[in-house]
């Protein structure tokens, strides 16, 4: 037989992903050259490996058995791949991320000091909204995201931190003085981040779940838009309290005290569930793995309200 390595990778991705399209897309080749490929590894066998009925790729039983073989050797090739990266050489490659807008004042942190290690590894961080996150990751078009809340989908994930939520308002406010509860929410007019974002689920699943009478004053688009607006005098928001401690600082916002609050949450870094890492990739995870609590005590212990 004459198949080579390549076309094994190229038909473990297509079995991984269930999709020439998506596979091409992975490993940044044309989709004609990866059928090319899976053509000449077929040739190889005289059972079908694959069947395409309509527009949909369909993995034959036979596919599945070889499938499982190829696997252990792309696992023993990511093995050595990582060897050679650690033993002497320099780390160099792509890093993928992708987080939601919030994370955008968290994630440079959990960054900067292994960028700084490996200083010929290439950083592409891509934010957006939560929906586009998570489209990324499931298409495999990177190596991470960073989410405030888990999507419904097959991920392994990690816990850097806290991410915790408080009513704000304008610094004219009247409303700072004393604590108040829910019924705060009858009359206030509230701003709210456009449908997709991680910020707005965590805010009505509170809203939803406490039974708080809210009423939508306006949707945009951004946190800064949001904080804006607030600051404007045009409502008032629930944000992540890592979002505005400037604007604490400075008193252009001023928390309101109001009972259960902070709502409390947590920042993901996930990652696709058996997802096989590239030697940057599992150099990253190993790092931030060890770095969690310093970079933590170094960066964000002297968050306040």
């Amino acid at each position: 037989m004459n198949y080579t390595l390549h076309q094994l990778q190229i038909f473990h991705k297509v079995v991984e992903l269930g999709s020439i399209t998506k596979a091409s897309e992975a490993l940044h080749l044309t989709q004609p050259a990866v059928s090319i490929q899976l053509k000449n590894l077929q040739a190889q066998f005289d059972k079908p490996l694959i069947e395409i009925i309509g527009r949909k790729v369909y993995i034959t039983d036979f596919g599945n058995d070889i499938a499982e073989n190829i696997e252990a050797i792309v696992h023993e090739v990511d093995q050595l791949e990582k060897k050679r990266f650690t033993s002497g050489e320099k780390l160099t490659g792509k890093l993928k991320v992708s987080i939601v807008s919030t994370a955008k004042y968290i994630m440079p942190y959990f960054l900067s000091d292994f960028m700084k290690k490996y200083p010929e590894v290439e950083l592409n961080m891509e934010v957006t909204n939560k929906q586009s996150v998570i489209d990324s990751l499931e298409n495999n078009k990177v190596d991470f995201s960073l989410v405030s809340v888990l999507p419904d989908m097959a991920i392994e994930n990690m816990e850097l931190m806290s991410n915790n939520l408080y009513l704000v308002g304008p610094a004219n406010t009247q409303l700072n003085t004393k604590k108040h509860d829910g019924t705060i929410f009858n009359d206030l007019p509230l701003i709210y981040r456009e449908k997709g974002s991680g910020t707005r689920y965590t805010m009505e699943s509170f809203i939803k779940k406490n039974k708080i009478p809210a009423r939508m004053k306006m949707e945009l688009a951004t946190n800064e838009a949001v904080k804006q607006a607030v600051i404007a005098g045009l409502g008032y928001s629930i944000l992540p309290l890592i979002g505005i401690q400037n604007e604490l600082y400075n008193g252009s916002l001023k928390i309101i005290p109001v009972n259960n609050f902070p709502i409390n949450s947590q920042w993901h870094l996930i990652w696709l569930k058996e997802k096989k890492f590239s030697p940057v990739a599992q150099t990253y995870i190993e790092f931030i793995k060890e770095e969690i609590p310093h970079i933590i005590e170094k960066h964000f212990n002297n968050l306040k309200v």
